[in-house]
C-alpha cells in the first residue's frame, strides 16, 4: 500500500529547474526553449507558472530577467510572497550552465510525453472497464488518443536554407543517377506517368469521377503496376466492393478474359489457361486487401504502420469512410459531413507524410456536372469537397463520352483530366477503356500497335 501511494508520474525536477534557471540567467535561451516546451510540459505547478510568465513576456517583447519576471508574476496573480523570490534565486543558483538548455528541455519534454502516455493508458483502461459503447468504437477512441500523442509532438521548425540546399543537392544527385527515369512508382500508364512523374512518396493523389466511369478499375490497374514494378507491398482498402470482386477484376484485366464470362462460368479451355497464367502473376505480387466497409483513417494508419515494406496505399473511396465518431456518430447534416470529409482528407495527407508513401484515394463527384452541357469534371465538382482539393497534391478526373452519348465518335476512349498537379502541368490524357476486362491502357501504345 505504501508503494502504491509513493508512486509518482514521470518527471525530472532537476531538468525543469535547470530549464527555468537557464532562461533567467541568459534570456537568449528563451526562443530555443519556447520552440520545444509548453507550460503543461512542466510537472510542478510552480515551474509551470514561471514558464508561462516568461512565455507571455517573450510574446510581448518584454525584458526577461529575475526582477522583471517576479514583477510580472505579481501582475498575473501567480506570485507567492513566501517563496517566489527565494525560489527564483534558487533556480539560478542551482543551474550549472545555460549552455546545455536544449538538453534540459529535451529531458522535460520526454518526461511530459511519458506522462501523457500513462494518462492515455489510464483513460483507455477506464473506457474498456466501463464497457460503455460498442467495442469497435472504444477501440477507435483508443487509437485516436494514441495517434493524438504523436500528432501533438512539436515537429518541424525553421531550418537554415544552407541545410535545405544540401538535401536538395542530394535529391538532384539521385535524379541524375536515375538518368531521366521517373522518380515515383509507375501507374502502368505511360502518358499519366509523364504528366505526374509517377506516384511519389508523401503525395495524396485523388481520382474523382461520377459513378460508372471506371475509377475503381483505374485504381486497380495502378495498384497492380506499382506492385509489379516496385516489388513493394500495396495496401488496398475497399469500402464498396468485396475483396473477391476486386480480385476478379484484377484477374479479368490481367488474363484478358471477359469479366461477364468469368461471372457466369462459361469459360473455354483457353480462358482457363490464360487465367491460370494471370493467377500465377497475381500470386507473385504483394497486394493486400481490406474490405471492411467501416474502416477509418485511424484503422488505415494503424494497419499500414505494421507493413514492413509498404509502397502504396489505395482507398476506394473517401466519402464512404467513417468519421472519427465511428458508427455511434449518428446522422450527419450536409455541413458537418463536409467538415468530416475535409478532416479525413487532411488526416490522409498527414498519413502519407508520416508513412512516407503515396496515398491514392478515390472520390465521388457531385451531380453538378449533370446539369452542364460540358459534363467533364471540375475541381468544384468534388462532393463534400471542403479542403479536399487543398490537401491533395494531384487531382485527376475521369470522363467517358460514351457514357453520356451512345453515338459518340470516340467509343471506349476515356479522358483522364489532370485538374491539379503540384509536380507539373494540368491537362487531358486520353486512355483506352476496355469494358470487357474493366481495365484501362495507354491509347498511344494501342495506336502504335
Amino acid at each position: 500500500m505504501d508503494e502504491l501511494f509513493s508512486r509518482q508520474m514521470p518527471h525530472s525536477s532537476e531538468a525543469e529547474q535547470a530549464v527555468l534557471g537557464s532562461m533567467l540567467i541568459d534570456s537568449r535561451c528563451v526562443p530555443d526553449v519556447i520552440g520545444v516546451l509548453k507550460a503543461d510540459d512542466f510537472y510542478t505547478k510552480a515551474n509551470a507558472d514561471i514558464f508561462q510568465t516568461i512565455y507571455s513576456m517573450f510574446n510581448f517583447s518584454m525584458v526577461i530577467d529575475p526582477v522583471t519576471v517576479l514583477e510580472q508574476m505579481k501582475v498575473e496573480g501567480v506570485y507567492n510572497a513566501e517563496s517566489s523570490a527565494d525560489y527564483v534565486m534558487e533556480l539560478m543558483n542551482i543551474t550549472p550552465t545555460a549552455a546545455n538548455v536544449k538538453e534540459y528541455a529535451e529531458i522535460v519534454r520526454g518526461k511530459s510525453l511519458l506522462r501523457r502516455i500513462a494518462e492515455a493508458g489510464d483513460e483507455i483502461s477506464g473506457m474498456a472497464t466501463a464497457s460503455e459503447g460498442e467495442p469497435d468504437d472504444i477501440l477507435e477512441a483508443a487509437e485516436k488518443k494514441v495517434y493524438a500523442l504523436r500528432a501533438d509532438r512539436t515537429t518541424g521548425g525553421l531550418e537554415p536554407i544552407s541545410k535545405v540546399l544540401v538535401e536538395v543537392y542530394d535529391n538532384l544527385t539521385a535524379a541524375a543517377e536515375r538518368d531521366g527515369a521517373m522518380p515515383g512508382l509507375t501507374t502502368g500508364l505511360v502518358d499519366i506517368d509523364n504528366y505526374i512523374l509517377g506516384l511519389n512518396r508523401s503525395d495524396l493523389i485523388l481520382i474523382a469521377s461520377r459513378p460508372g466511369m471506371g475509377k475503381t478499375s483505374l485504381a486497380l490497374n495502378v495498384a497492380l503496376s506499382a506492385a509489379q514494378a516496385s516489388k513493394k507491398t500495396v495496401a488496398i482498402f475497399s469500402l464498396e466492393m468485396s475483396k473477391e470482386q476486386l480480385c476478379m477484376r484484377l484477374l479479368s484485366g490481367l488474363a484478358q478474359v471477359n469479366s461477364k464470362k468469368m461471372q457466369t462460368g462459361r469459360l473455354s479451355d483457353s480462358d482457363w489457361d490464360m487465367m491460370a497464367r494471370a493467377a500465377a502473376v497475381l500470386g507473385g505480387v504483394d497486394i493486400r486487401i481490406d474490405d471492411n466497409p467501416s474502416v477509418t483513417v485511424a484503422d488505415i494508419n494503424a494497419q499500414c504502420r505494421r507493413v514492413r515494406d509498404l509502397g502504396l496505399i489505395v482507398i476506394d473511396y473517401l466519402q464512404l469512410m467513417q468519421g472519427s465518431g465511428g458508427k455511434g456518430s449518428g446522422s450527419y447534416t450536409s455541413e458537418n459531413r463536409t467538415q468530416v470529409v475535409s478532416d479525413m482528407s487532411r488526416m490522409l495527407k498527414i498519413t502519407a507524410r508520416e508513412l512516407n508513401v503515396p496515398v491514392l484515394c478515390l472520390s465521388q463527384l457531385s451531380r453538378a456536372n449533370e446539369s452542364r452541357p460540358n459534363k467533364r469534371p471540375m475541381l468544384s465538382d468534388l462532393r463534400e469537397s471542403g479542403a479536399i482539393e487543398q490537401d491533395a497534391d494531384i487531382v485527376m478526373g475521369l470522363y467517358r463520352d460514351d457514357y453520356y452519348n451512345k453515338e459518340t465518335e470516340t467509343p471506349n476512349v476515356a479522358e483522364c483530366i489532370v485538374l491539379k498537379n503540384r509536380r507539373g502541368p494540368t491537362g487531358m490524357i486520353p486512355l483506352r477503356w476496355d469494358p470487357e476486362y474493366t481495365s484501362f491502357s495507354s491509347l498511344s501504345n494501342r495506336e502504335d500497335e
